[in-house]
């Protein structure tokens, strides 16, 4: 078994961001998507490990880093990831899902990201269809009703069973699910429960990013636009919008993969298959 280090550094504003390190080589850094920590990609990290020293930072209200602040936005992501690769002197930089979104957009203030592999990038390109569940989510999470907000983010995110299924036994499924985790809970990986409060902000984001696609015309770093067959259509259009108007980018599907392919696996991420993609990332991060 591959180990890590536990490292920390300040964001602009002083919060304080933990990240993981392992490995040796050229310093990678992978940017977890909604409802993961850091501790979601290790099976991606320890599959590059042997070519590249990774990071793995926890996004703000995760594991070992600071709390959201007010006035919170991409600007938010963008100035915590970019003390992390100041601090490792990272230029090549792997997000997912909006995790993705926080790379590209990082991408165009700072230079030293010279590489980006983005996978299923959560861009939207218009309307509010994927993110008007957030007044009902923080309703339900300011009455302590917690799997009934995350089933009204899976609902709305359209990542749960079709509109059809009974929202009381997802909510009850759910709700067994929770429990399960918190007894079995480690310490460095956080629960549903814990990470719940989190898609508050994955909401925020998602909105003031939609319809932002030809912002990123000016990324100057190459890109692989990465997908996968089984993914969430509605990041299609966005995800196509990119590949117009990136400059240097390139694209490759996985075939059979879903959107949670990079993460590792487990009751909650059945398809992940992170040595899958690890590989293709490998292979861009090295290539000259």
């Amino acid at each position: 078994m591959i180990t890590y280090a536990e490292n920390f550094v300040a964001s602009a504003d002083g919060t304080k961001i933990g990240y993981r390190t392992l490995g040796s080589g050229p310093d990678v850094v992978l940017l977890h998507g909604a409802m993961e920590s850091a501790h979601s990609h290790m099976g991606m990290a320890r599959a590059l490990a042997d070519r590249f020293r990774v990071h793995l930072p926890d996004r703000r209200g995760r594991g070992a880093s600071g709390p959201h602040p007010e006035g919170y936005g991409i600007h938010t992501e963008v100035a915590d990831l970019a003390a992390v690769v100041g601090e490792t002197s990272a230029s090549r930089v792997f997000g997912v899902s909006e995790g993705g979104l926080i790379v590209l957009a990082a991408a165009r203030e700072l230079p030293a990201i010279r590489k980006i592999a983005v996978y299923e990038p959560a861009l939207i390109t218009e309307g509010t269809a994927y993110t008007s569940w957030l007044a009902r989510y923080d309703r339900e999470m300011a009455d302590a009703k917690v799997a009934d907000a995350l089933v009204t983010s899976m609902t709305g995110l359209r990542l749960g069973p079709p509109a059809w299924f009974p929202r009381r036994l997802l909510t009850a499924a759910t709700s067994v699910m929770m429990k399960s985790q918190d007894k079995k809970a480690v310490p460095g990986e956080p629960t549903m429960r814990q990470l719940a409060p989190t898609l508050h902000y994955t909401g925020l984001l998602l909105a003031e990013m939609t319809g932002q696609v030809h912002g990123f015309a000016d990324v100057s770093a190459d890109v692989l636009l990465l997908s996968a067959s089984k993914g969430l259509s509605w990041l299609r259009p966005g995800f196509d919008a990119l590949a117009e108007v990136l400059p240097g980018v390139a694209r490759h599907e996985f075939a059979g993969l879903d959107h949670g392919g990079s993460g590792d696996p487990g009751k909650t991420n059945p398809g992940g298959k992170p040595e899958i993609v690890a590989a293709e990332v490998g292979r861009f991060f090295a290539a000259a």
